[in-house]
């Protein structure tokens, strides 16, 4: 492909994170792929040949024990929330060039070469895994590693496992990685994250890194090694490759011409294993690393991370259908700071909305191509009138563009689209700088007039056109109210592009002002409506002391015998081994628990209660339950322990 001037265009490759398909992502979710957007729509407009990677991560325990508690396959589970998040990229007029899932068939086929050829040159050997695994976050943490007992990165209980698995060597590329970064200072951004990496993860000394899985099914298998399935990290993020057609023996055409990527968009919490796991495969491979990997901040609600049990969730569907898909992407694109967490709330977004979008854009679009319409029957004159102010709004207008690809190559997209507010406010100061009301009063100032509106259009179709990477039906809105053709990159270099004689199209509202105490209480009513009903527990009982509780023996016991008590409706009778010893207790809880569920359990009771009679039958003890709204569910260990064994 040819570009001006007959060079062949720069090639651009950027990818955000693949999408995780456990839930339907909220609008904090969904803020990485719209800045992507438009960084590609930017390096597409001024001349680059761009592809534009997303897509799904559909495989893991996660998944499969979400696809389990509802009913339906693994891969009837990932269909739905692919097809969501899909629908979410192309609802916010995402222009994305591959949308890549992790269960496509090529893709696991890769996979497969990739960890195979990894295997056969020595990367990856079997071993036994035993540790803190978090399911949520799908990582395996050392006992130092986690934080009071829980995951250190999303604060949830972990749980001890053991299995076989497969380890990638990680220790072996240490050196290289740490001399790779530290030769390419422009390799990990923003620059605070690249010395996170290196000072707490790489430095202190990589471990090998765990591969496989045999606890779960459903991910892709390891191909010689049934019993295996190849575990995210390899799986997940060779998808930058794969969606180009590499697959070890083959690279393809779309790999040959885009790899390595100029820069991988990801969240700052996965940023290790982009700056880490990632770039040590590639190196493994024997492939180019990516020149670049990006780790945005979040979008808080407030200063709250979003929860739907908090009522806080704001989703981008509900955000669009309330304000539109631009006034969405602006908010996204402009209210996140480039290095620390951005935060959305509805106040917030009303008032960015009515300031930015429908006062200062929109009423000077409106009341530009109105006064054209009003003094000139919609004909734009010739703009040969010169007069003051005239020469600062052209350079103004002209000197955007320099200024947004300095801070678009660093990716300050919030810094980028003030300066194209920079450009929106001086035109709004032109006009009352110049007054066109006025010079509308007296025939002799008409030609003035003419010239004054004639810069006021040229400027707002400079505008339209820097907009069109971040907001392009706004961009598309405005050029057709002024009735431009022209947007493109070269256009906006100098000033007069606009033909005098050109018609304007209708003054039509951009952004309508809302008022916003009435919406806030509609957006209220809405997610309280939308927030999960809060759980009521029992009261708590008034304080004991200290050494009352340690009169209380709390033991396990292994149920080796459950049946119901005759002629009772409520009574199961228990004979649980307790040590050497056997002992009777009864409990109702029959309309709660089938006996033959409980045979095998290790279940948990009071000990040191005295004796009672109940339907004739000793019971010794009580067998602790949990109730909530009436159902009772009793207590059992998580790991197999000895019998007896007591509770403190």
């Amino acid at each position: 492909m040819k570009g001006i001037k007959g060079m062949e265009k720069e090639k651009f490759y950027l990818t955000t994170a693949i999408a995780y398909t456990s839930k339907t992502p909220h609008v904090g979710n969904t803020y990485e792929i719209v800045l992507s957007d438009a960084i590609a729509r930017h390096n597409r407009y001024v001349g680059k040949d761009v592809y534009f990677l997303t897509g799904t991560d559909e495989h893991g325990q996660k998944i499969q024990q979400i696809a389990e508690e509802a009913g339906i396959t693994p891969q009837e589970h990932v269909d739905k929330i692919a097809g969501e998040i899909r629908d979410i990229a192309d609802m916010l007029n995402v222009s994305y060039d591959g949308f890549i899932r992790t269960t496509d068939a090529h893709h696991e086929k890769a996979v497969q070469k990739i960890f195979k050829k990894l295997y056969d040159q020595g990367d990856i050997y079997k071993s036994e895994y035993e540790g803190w695994y978090c399911t949520p976050c799908e990582s395996f943490w050392t006992k130092t590693q986690l934080k009071d007992g829980c995951c250190p990165d999303c604060g949830r209980p972990v749980e001890v496992t053991k299995e076989e698995a497969y380890f990638f060597k990680m220790s072996k590329y240490q050196k290289q990685l740490e001399d790779y970064i530290e030769e390419n200072p422009l390799f990990i951004q923003p620059e605070s994250r690249k010395n996170e990496m290196l000072n707490n993860f790489i430095k202190p000394g990589l471990q090998d890194l765990c591969v496989s899985r045999t606890s779960f099914t459903w991910g892709v298998p390891v191909e010689f090694d049934p019993g295996h399935v190849i575990y995210v990290w390899i799986d997940a993020l060779s998808n930058y490759i794969t969606a180009l057609g590499y697959s070890v023996d083959e690279k393809g055409e779309l790999y040959e011409k885009y790899w390595p990527a100029n820069v991988h968009i990801i969240g700052k919490d996965i940023l290790r294993f982009h700056t880490i796991y990632w770039p040590i495969m590639l190196m493994a491979l024997g492939e180019p690393l990516p020149k670049q990997v990006f780790g945005h901040p979040w979008m808080l609600f407030g200063e709250e991370k979003m929860s739907k049990s908090r009522g806080n969730v704001i989703y981008a569907h509900d955000l669009v259908r309330h304000f539109g898909v631009d006034a969405v992407r602006y908010y996204m694109l402009h209210e996140m700071p480039f290095a620390q967490d951005g935060t959305i709330t509805y106040e917030v977004f009303l008032s960015r909305y009515n300031s930015d979008l429908a006062n200062t854009l929109g009423n000077l679009v409106t009341r530009t191509v109105s006064m054209v319409n009003k003094y000139f029957d919609g004909v734009i004159q010739s703009g040969d009138v010169n007069g003051e102010f005239d020469d600062d709004l052209k350079n103004t207008a002209v000197s955007a563009i320099s200024a947004i690809e300095n801070k678009m190559s660093t990716f300050h997209v919030a810094d980028s689209l003030d300066e194209i507010w920079k450009v929106v406010n001086r035109a709004n100061k032109y006009i009352d700088e110049t007054t066109p009301w006025i010079l509308a009063k007296d025939e002799a100032t008409m030609p003035r007039l003419g010239t004054v509106l004639y810069n006021l259009i040229e400027t707002i179709r400079i505008i339209a056109a820097l907009l069109s990477s971040y907001m392009p039906e706004t961009a598309e809105r405005i050029a057709k109210q002024i009735g431009a053709e022209d947007l493109s990159y070269e256009s906006v270099k100098s000033f007069g592009t606009t033909k005098a004689g050109a018609k304007v199209g209708d003054a039509e509202v951009l952004f309508a002002r809302i008022d916003i105490e009435k919406k806030l209480e509609e957006l209220a009513a809405e997610m309280q409506a939308n927030k999960e009903p809060e759980i009521e527990i029992a009261p708590y009982k008034d304080y004991i002391e200290f050494d009352e509780w340690e009169k209380v023996d709390i033991r396990v016991g292994k149920v080796i015998e459950c049946e119901p008590v005759p002629k009772s409706k409520k009574l199961l009778r228990f004979t649980l081994e307790v040590g050497n010893e056997k002992r009777q207790i009864l409990s109702g809880i029959s309309q709660f628990h089938n006996p033959d569920e409980l045979i095998g359990k290790n279940v948990v009771f009071i000990a040191n209660l005295k004796p009672r009679k109940m339907m004739g039958l000793d019971s010794c003890g009580m067998i602790l339950s949990a109730e909530h709204d009436g159902n009772l569910t009793v207590l059992t260990t998580l790991k197999d322990v000895q019998s007896g064994a007591e509770i403190v």
